[in-house]
């Protein structure tokens, strides 16, 4: 293993760490719940779940995240069905989502990616990473196998390169990655997360027609199972809540600098990372605000 190798897995072992300490949730006594006909959420260890749906002529996978991931989400797809897997889906761009392709590909599946997700893996390899074999471009497609159709939208800059919002709209269930995490001060210092391109996604995502979202991570009691829209609902309070408080402690007289450290929202203390999370997610505000929005592109829907 290569030095670079070795630097991105000591990484990735940190947030395992802060993410099993911070978060203190109750790891899921299961691994594979079927929360429809033929749908099933799945997680190997309750930081990162995928779903999968069993149609007539084969699987579609949602979420391949890496390799010990992607192999027992394999291997639990053939407990539930001897149907093949045909498609396995990439949510967008980030390593720790897109990551473990191969394994669905040696298992003679095709994976998918939005363009704008698969541009930037191309231009930033990773050992675990494998391009898609397929790409679709633009704000909407439909993917269609057997008796099953899948919505995907892309909602244009948020978080990430070429984020995608799954839908089944039969079942009316979504699949949502990074974009929402129930219960959970989410870690917005993240550079190409943008705070006011999120605002406005979520406030689209709430007009989609779906009932229930299965979410990539979920500090809920039960995160297998999902939730609906007004965990959406919830995130997009928070972000709102936050610029709001930012903009009362300037109008106060509050030195900007200090805002991160003073501004208190009580209404979220409950949730999973506020003690550690909520001075960074400031931070975020007061930088957008005073130095703008990033990351942009010409096709920006930012909120005026």
């Amino acid at each position: 293993m290569n030095m670079r190798s070795k630097s991105v897995t000591l990484l990735f072992a940190f947030f395992a760490l802060f993410t099993a300490t911070s978060t203190q949730a109750e790891q899921p006594q299961e691994q594979i719940v079927e929360i429809a006909d033929n749908v099933y959420s799945f997680t190997t260890n309750g930081e990162y779940i995928s779903m999968f749906v069993v149609t007539e002529d084969g699987v579609i996978a949602f979420e391949t995240v890496n390799t010990p991931h992607a192999k027992a989400m394999v291997e639990a797809i053939q407990a539930v069905t001897d149907k093949p897997i045909k498609w396995a889906l990439h949510s967008h761009n980030h390593w720790d989502h897109s990551s473990g392709g191969q394994v669905f590909v040696d298992n003679g599946a095709k994976t998918l990616a939005h363009t704008d997700a698969a541009a930037w893996m191309k231009a930033n390899p990773y050992p675990d990473m494998v391009m898609p074999t397929d790409t679709w471009s633009g704000t909407r497609k439909d993917l269609q196998l057997g008796n099953t159709k899948v919505e995907l939208y892309y909602l244009g800059l948020n978080h990430g390169m070429g984020m995608t919002v799954f839908i089944l709209p039969e079942e009316r269930i979504a699949y949502v990655a990074d974009l929402v995490t129930p219960n959970r001060v989410i870690f917005a210092v993240v550079p190409d997360f943008n705070p006011r391109e999120w605002e406005r996604t979520l406030g689209e995502m709430l007009e989609l027609d779906f009932d229930r979202a299965i979410f990539s991570h979920n500090i809920a009691a039960n995160p297998l199972q999902g939730g609906d829209k007004a965990e959406i609902q919830a995130q997009l309070a928070f972000i709102q809540d936050l610029r709001a408080g930012f903009y009362a402690e300037l109008q106060k007289g509050t030195n900007p600098m200090q805002i991160p450290k003073t501004l208190k929202l009580p209404k979220y203390e409950n949730w999973v990372g506020y003690d550690q999370w909520l001075e960074m997610n400031v931070w975020r505000i007061l930088s957008d605000e005073f130095m703008g929005p990033y990351p942009w592109h010409q096709e920006a829907k930012a909120t005026q």
